[in-house]
């Protein structure tokens, strides 16, 4: 089953789609199991953040398992679902001690409108089984990803260990990185509430002359 690959711009050159792609749409393919997003959305995140408009990127780790929900970015999920998956919730919580608001929604497509690269490191699941496919290979993607947007400074917010790992190559000194929990119920009390990732980008972003995200 061919992946959509048409919409992703720049991005389409990395060698992952050359090397890697071919074998993971074998192996889906091949899959008894149905699984999600939708194969025209699985690239939605990069398709939505081409990396010359890339300013923040956060790294999930694969989609909501659940039907109807995952749409291709991390941590979103399509605008009627509620109620809203549990580590959404609590970025929510978070937001609202932050910043004093939150989306109306779910869906956090207009975030990657003003830059936000919402990258899972896996990017296809089989429904109701969380890190099903996580022996696929995509974490390859997600390498060359943060490589090919090593060219200029970015905020990065890593929640979780998953995170922080793909993306430890990232150099501290020309980036911002936030390292926290995940915001998942087993962990967002152990550090993720209380960080203030989100005034935290903007006050760096405005720092270097940039706009502020919008995240409400």
């Amino acid at each position: 089953m061919p992946l959509d690959t048409s919409p992703l711009g720049p991005w389409a050159d990395l060698p992952f789609f050359r090397d890697t792609l071919p074998g993971i749409e074998a192996a889906l393919a091949a899959e008894p199991r149905p699984w999600l997003p939708a194969p025209r959305q699985v690239f939605a995140a990069l398709a939505a953040c081409p990396p010359e408009v890339t300013r923040v990127v956060i790294l999930g780790q694969d989609p909501y398992p659940t039907p109807g929900h995952a749409h291709g970015l991390a941590f979103s999920a399509e605008r009627h679902v509620t109620p809203l998956p549990r580590s959404l919730a609590n970025i929510y919580k978070e937001m609202q001690a932050d910043l004093g608001g939150r989306p109306p929604d779910a869906d956090l497509r207009f975030w990657a409108a003003q830059g936000v690269l919402l990258l899972n490191t896996i990017l296809t699941v089989p429904a109701h089984q969380a890190g099903g496919h996580a022996r696929l290979g995509w974490q390859a993607l997600t390498g060359q990803v943060l490589d090919r947007l090593s060219d200029a400074p970015r905020a990065y917010l890593l929640w979780g260990a998953a995170a922080q790992k793909a993306a430890a190559r990232v150099d501290p000194a020309q980036n911002l990185k936030i390292e926290t929990a995940h915001p998942s119920p087993l962990s967002a009390r152990r550090g993720f509430f209380g960080s203030r990732p989100f005034s935290r980008v903007n006050n760096w972003l405005e720092s270097k002359g940039e706009a502020p995200i919008t995240w409400t």
